[in-house]
């Protein structure tokens, strides 16, 4: 059980990406936030549980992206030592 940080890369601000990431996390039962960064970048935070089969679903949701979208890529990384208050996963600015 760890805290993920991923970082999607491409067309994903003003695109309804943020949107589209926190409602398919949220209906899939992730805790944690998507926010924009100020390189043009989308930064999502995710619990994880089961590495094995809820790390591949998360990038998933996060490639796919919005109608709008065009994802490039998108990289990951286990955080350590956060602490984060959120009882869902939610959008923040």
């Amino acid at each position: 059980m760890e805290w993920y940080r991923f970082v999607s890369h491409g067309r994903v601000q003003h695109v309804f990406y943020r949107k589209f990431v926190s409602q398919a996390l949220m209906r899939e039962g992730f805790n944690g936030y998507v926010c924009n960064l100020d390189d043009g970048t989308v930064e999502t935070v995710v619990f994880i549980t089961d590495e094995e089969s809820e790390l591949s679903r998360v990038v998933q949701i996060l490639e796919e992206g919005s109608p709008m979208s065009e994802v490039e890529k998108v990289e990951y990384e286990i955080v350590d030592g956060i602490e984060i208050e959120t009882d869902g996963f939610e959008i923040r600015y």
